[in-house]
């Protein structure tokens, strides 16, 4: 039998697929190349950060929470009407790798190929979804609370703030960026 009669494998079979609605939100993760620790670095995070949480990258999408982990990235995002969710991931990814890369002094890849999403299907999920997003370190062994991991945000801290495209007020211990004060550094 001829192979064209079966189906293809892998992940590149999903993505043929894959398209993203404007004004829905999704669950991002991706990681970096050959999971290498690369946020263990306080440099490499925060260039990733101040990167990855930018206007000129985000345009007219809203980061609603984020998490950096040594090694991968999970946060919600709510697709803008004028954007698509791989070519903002694309943006991401890119704007991050040169960013850090320029902190390392080296060129290269810093995230491995692809990313996985998930579409939130019902709205009163998503805190649930943004609390798992925000626990990861803890789950990690990372930090015993939330308070003590400083590579996250979301826009749900102030407690007014309950639905996306709030825009987030200063009442963290976050800069103007979005990174976080640096307290203690190994």
């Amino acid at each position: 039998m001829d192979a064209s009669h079966f189906p293809r494998s892998g992940s590149s079979r999903l993505r043929s697929g894959r398209s993203s609605e404007p004004g829905r939100i999704y669950l991002i993760t991706f990681h970096t190349r050959e999971r290498k620790m690369r946020f263990r670095d306080w440099d490499c995070a925060c260039a990733m950060i101040r990167s990855s949480t930018s206007t000129q990258v985000l345009r007219d999408s809203t980061l609603l929470c984020w998490v950096l982990m040594p090694d991968h990235w999970h946060g919600l995002i709510e697709v803008g009407q004028h954007d698509e969710l791989p070519l903002l991931i694309r943006r991401i990814k890119g704007v991050s790798a040169r960013a850090v890369n320029s902190v390392r002094g080296s060129l290269g890849s810093v995230w491995a190929g692809g990313f996985h999403d998930h579409a939130i299907r019902a709205d009163e999920d998503l805190l649930d979804i943004a609390r798992y997003v925000i626990l990861n370190p803890g789950r990690a062994g990372l930090a015993a609370r939330v308070g003590d991991y400083p590579y996250w945000d979301s826009i749900w801290l102030d407690s007014s703030e309950r639905r996306p495209h709030s825009s987030r007020g200063s009442g963290s211990s976050r800069d103007a960026v979005g990174v976080p004060e640096q307290k203690h550094r190994d």
